[in-house]
């Protein structure tokens, strides 16, 4: 599914459609430095009901939050050195149960991640932005089936 992203609100609106999904869900968020994904998290975020900041985690490549009973990790491998710093982080403990896992530069993480449910490209389009929105599993088919691109793009 291809979506154009005419502002931060559209970004922020795809990420708060992607919160309505209960149980274990895998997000892999793609794109350049600046494309939208920490925007798309906040989005997201906020639709849970989160009300705090929502940082970029490049440092700490980690930032969990527990929003109303609700587990979600936000990774930003950016800055990983190596996948197996991954272990270092106690990741695989982490992934276990129904968590909401956001992963910006999964690519960095080589197989020491679960697969997505969800992919989610987002790229430059002259001065505006566009999201390519794909399924990778049937959880995912279901999530981007539930995608109302008329609400998102508004």
């Amino acid at each position: 599914m291809r979506l154009p992203l005419p502002d931060p609100g559209a970004t922020k609106r795809l990420g708060a459609m992607l919160s309505g999904h209960h149980g274990r869900l895998v997000v892999f968020l793609h794109g350049d430095l600046g494309s939208g994904k920490t925007t798309l998290v906040r989005g997201l975020l906020r639709a849970l009901g989160h009300r705090g900041s929502v940082p970029s985690p490049t440092y700490t490549l980690v930032e969990p939050y527990s929003v109303c009973g609700r587990e979600c990790l936000h990774l930003d491998l950016y800055r990983l050195g190596d996948p197996e710093e991954l272990d270092y982080l106690g990741l695989r403990e982490l992934l276990e149960g129904p968590v909401l896992v956001l992963v910006e530069w999964p690519e960095r993480a080589g197989d020491g991640l679960p697969a997505p449910d969800v992919e989610i490209l987002l790229e430059y389009e002259g001065d505006q932005r566009r999201a390519t929105v794909f399924a990778r599993s049937a959880v995912g088919g279901s999530v981007v089936e539930n995608l109302d691109r008329d609400h998102i793009v508004q």
